[in-house]
């Protein structure tokens, strides 16, 4: 380390030694590999990350508590940059609907999907949606989650879009994570604008999104630019408003047809587009150039037994960062396992572990907007990290039904 010793804070909280760290930075080392690792940390931030033999003997000198781990390996804090955490009900009768061979669009077509949860969100309060939102976010966090990404969508009003986004920033004051709240307004249609597709973007644009950019509840906004949802004019408006308000952008694109949805993001300097099963080269070529991530999502694939994969060569190819997520919702993706989804990317999509633990570490840190913050174990950054009882890193990705993770650490504090 190149830091002076004048330099260290006065108070150093914590020093973390014998592990191996998974630091997931470009270190010319698979996994950004620091064998026989040392972490410090003040307050909330990692002050030193390197070799214990290079460990500085002030740190320790001014370090309140040392752990020794005497082995497995430290990652960086995982990050689930997709889901739709917070809603009403459950659609296990539309698994069993797949299952006898209906579509997706099917069961969109005749009042399922998407507006079914819709009507069960509007029904249930704030409270509710807090309680049971709550207990799939500790399934996350039991995996070393430490921040998550949670849309609204499931309202189609304004009172329900705002309540879900207040349950959503709820969740990330009651729970050690942080939460990053998405704007959706523009998820489906509702009922009430059956065949009124214009005029319900005109109320999301006129009335929704600004009452949500004035209460501070959205950090982004997203957009399901599709076939059965909204189309590329549409998705452009709500964009447009976004930006105007001062509202980073995201898009469900390229999931079930090709809109073109990725390459229009890119106009906008979108963060990510996500799914991307029909994503063609022109699309690719415009995230390359505006620096999207694209968001994977393996559990969607698998449960609506998807065989087109997303153009996971091409996207390498063109330097694309690849994130992971679980994109967790109660129809299409009902998964609560980051760790799950990083076994389905290498064994669906064809990943590397490598890449696979990068998607939800560094690459999903950047599809939130976050990597000057998380998603590497680096000086300066925020002090999220999980140990793990492993030998290698693969085993993440290599295990089934295992879960492995054994200290989390959030923000410099010990919470499982």
């Amino acid at each position: 380390m190149k830091t002076e010793s004048a330099d260290w804070p006065e108070e150093i909280d914590s020093v973390w030694t014998g592990a191996n760290l998974a630091t997931m930075a470009a270190n010319g080392r698979p996994y950004g590999l620091i064998e026989d690792g040392a972490l410090a940390v003040s307050g909330r931030n990692l002050v030193w990350v390197g070799p214990a033999r290079e460990l500085p003997p002030e740190i320790l000198q001014r370090a309140d508590r040392v752990e020794d781990l005497d082995s497995g390996w430290i990652t960086p804090g995982l990050v689930d940059c997709h889901t739709h955490l917070v809603y009403g009900g459950n659609r296990a009768k539309e698994f069993e609907q797949r299952l006898k061979g209906v579509s997706y669009t099917d069961i969109l077509a005749s009042g399922g999907g998407i507006l079914s949860t819709v009507k069960a969100t509007r029904r249930a309060s704030e409270e509710d949606l807090v309680r049971t939102g709550r207990q799939r976010l500790k399934s996350l966090l039991a995996e070393g989650v430490t921040t998550v990404e949670i849309k609204s969508g499931y309202g189609l009003d304004l009172e329900t879009e705002l309540k879900m986004l207040r349950a959503a920033v709820r969740l990330g004051q009651s729970l050690p994570v942080t939460v990053c709240p998405t704007f959706l307004g523009a998820h489906a249609l509702p009922p009430e604008y059956k065949d009124r597709s214009d005029a319900y973007i005109d109320f999301v644009c006129s009335q929704v999104l600004p009452e949500a950019a004035r209460k501070g509840l959205a950090r982004a906004v997203d957009v399901f630019c599709e076939s059965i949802a909204f189309s590329p004019e549409q998705s452009r408006r709500v964009f447009q408003k976004a930006i105007e308000l001062g509202l980073r952008v995201k898009i469900h694109a390229e999931q079930l047809s090709n809109q073109e949805g990725a390459a229009l993001a890119a106009e906008f300097g979108a963060l990510s587009a996500d799914h991307l099963e029909h994503l063609t080269e022109q699309g690719i070529e415009a995230m390359a150039r505006s620096g999207m991530v694209a968001v994977l999502l393996p559990g969607a694939f698998y449960c609506l037994g998807e065989t087109r994969l997303p153009p996971i060569d091409k996207l390498r190819a063109h330097k694309v960062p690849l994130a992971v997520s679980t994109d967790s919702n109660p129809g299409t993706s009902p998964v609560q396992s980051l760790l799950l989804m990083l076994n389905m990317a290498c064994t669906l999509f064809r990943l590397t572990p490598e890449e696979a633990l990068a998607g939800i570490t560094r690459e999903g840190a950047r599809a939130l907007g976050l990597q000057e913050r998380i998603g590497t174990l680096e000086q300066g950054k925020e002090a999220d990290f999980v140990l793990w009882d492993i030998h290698e890193p693969a085993e993440l990705a290599a295990s089934l039904g295992h879960n492995p993770c054994h200290k989390v650490v959030r923000r410099g504090c010990l919470v499982g």
